[in-house]
């Protein structure tokens, strides 16, 4: 099936079937034409024949008087001296017949018949055609031969011209195929000549162009604004520390500058991830960078508690084992924030528990829960569940694309207790292990 779907394909499959079919009409038309001219020339040249036959020996009643007959076998009685008439021709009208008898050597020999009666003669002309036959066999023969010939010529012919027709398309297809490779943009209208693939190909050059514009500019507007951003976070951070180391500070504003610390080391993770997923590069701001996983757990959900407020929410982190990924820890801090985070706001009263080890992250809360319906939605950018809550819907799918450029898998499901259960599974890529 999937040959046929094929453009030369669908050319080389066209031009067999259009030349099958026309020399097989031709030849079915022939055969008719031939047979039914030829029907009606036999018969009306034995009804002549008998009629002239009767005349004959109406005006010649001698019996040695003999009519010239050439191939024809002619029989004629008296209506009352029919006892040398084969019994079979007997009950025939006038008219001409087409008949078969079986021969001495059993072989069938097929003759027509042609029948004339009135009140003073019945007159029998046999005609054999069996050369008739065996012409219109042979003639068969030649006609099915020539319709495979030409088939064949067609076949052949379609193959020549679907490679003329297109190489070019291929040539396209090889020149945008080396392109992604590489990724390196290429005109390739000067390749082609003006005509529906070369205008095929400047469609491709003015999309490309438009296309490496705007990601260029993305790229730009990213790397500015990471930079624009990195500036004040950086003030932030260093003022909070500063405001910190003195000795003076009271608890309470002490605790809101660490709150301010821990968002900005979270904006400052959250900048880098997107910077990852812009460039779509598998590499961190120190390459081969080991994170612990279970540490950032920590973070995470000490820097998300502030979404549980005054509810009644038991959080618990459980360390099965330890777990390190080859990833950035910027990377996995945004997609434990999302998932954690998600389960804090969402959860009116009960407990979240968060499960660190065997390769994965899980996260376990006793919120609404969610429809099974609705678990790979959720993941879709600008998709938000029906829980009472605010946001874009871009948590999740920022995860995701997290996930598809590391390697990782991560999935949502209810859970049977009631809730919901996030599950971020690292094991699947060769980079995680869990640490002895």
């Amino acid at each position: 099936m999937r040959y046929r779907r094929r453009l030369r394909s669908r050319i080389i499959i066209s031009f067999a079937l259009f030349g099958l079919g026309l020399t097989a009409l031709f030849a079915v038309a022939t055969v008719y034409l031939r047979t039914r001219l030829e029907d009606q020339l036999i018969n009306s040249t034995l009804m002549r024949e008998v009629r002239h036959f009767v005349d004959f020996k109406r005006e010649n009643p001698d019996p040695s008087a003999q009519y010239p007959f050439s191939a024809y076998t002619a029989l004629i009685v008296r209506p009352d001296k029919t006892a040398i008439v084969p019994f079979a021709w007997q009950g025939y009208a006038s008219g001409v017949y087409d008949i078969e008898d079986i021969g001495r050597e059993g072989k069938v020999r097929p003759y027509k018949l042609a029948v004339y009666k009135d009140a003073n003669y019945w007159a029998f002309l046999r005609f054999d055609v069996s050369t008739q036959k065996l012409g219109e066999r042979q003639l068969l023969t030649v006609l099915g031969a020539a319709v495979f010939v030409f088939a064949l010529m067609s076949l052949l012919l379609g193959v020549w011209l679907s490679a003329r027709v297109m190489r070019p398309v291929i040539e396209l297809a090889e020149r945008v195929r080396a392109m992604s490779r590489s990724g390196r943009p290429e005109l390739l209208k000067a390749h082609f000549a003006d005509d529906e693939v070369g205008q095929l190909a400047a469609a491709l050059d003015d999309y490309s162009t438009r296309l490496t514009e705007m990601v260029q500019r993305d790229r730009e507007f990213n790397a500015d604004v990471s930079h624009e951003l990195r500036t004040p976070l950086a003030v932030i951070a260093s003022t909070t520390e500063l405001l910190q180391a003195s000795p003076d500070l009271a608890d309470k504003p002490r605790e809101r500058l660490k709150r301010i610390e821990r968002a900005v080391r979270q904006s400052t993770e959250l900048i880098d991830a997107l910077l990852l997923l812009s460039r779509r590069e598998r590499q961190a701001p120190t390459d081969g960078e080991t994170t612990d996983v279970g540490r950032i757990a920590e973070q995470v959900v000490d820097m998300q508690r502030p979404h549980i407020g005054n509810k009644p929410v038991q959080v618990r982190l459980e360390q099965e084992e330890p777990l390190a990924v080859v990833a950035p820890s910027s990377v996995v801090s945004v997609a434990l924030a999302n998932l954690i985070g998600n389960a804090f706001k969402y959860t009116p009263a009960g407990e979240v528990i968060v499960t660190v080890g065997h390769g994965r992250v899980t996260i376990e809360d006793t919120g609404p829960g969610i429809k099974p319906e609705d678990a790979e939605k959720l993941f879709e950018r600008g998709v938000r569940g029906t829980s009472v809550g605010k946001g874009g819907g871009l948590g999740l799918a920022i995860v995701r694309r997290l996930c598809e450029l590391y390697g990782w898998k991560v999935s949502l499901a209810p859970r049977p207790q009631g809730g919901a259960t996030a599950t971020l599974n690292f094991s699947d890529r060769a980079g995680s292990y869990d640490r002895p």
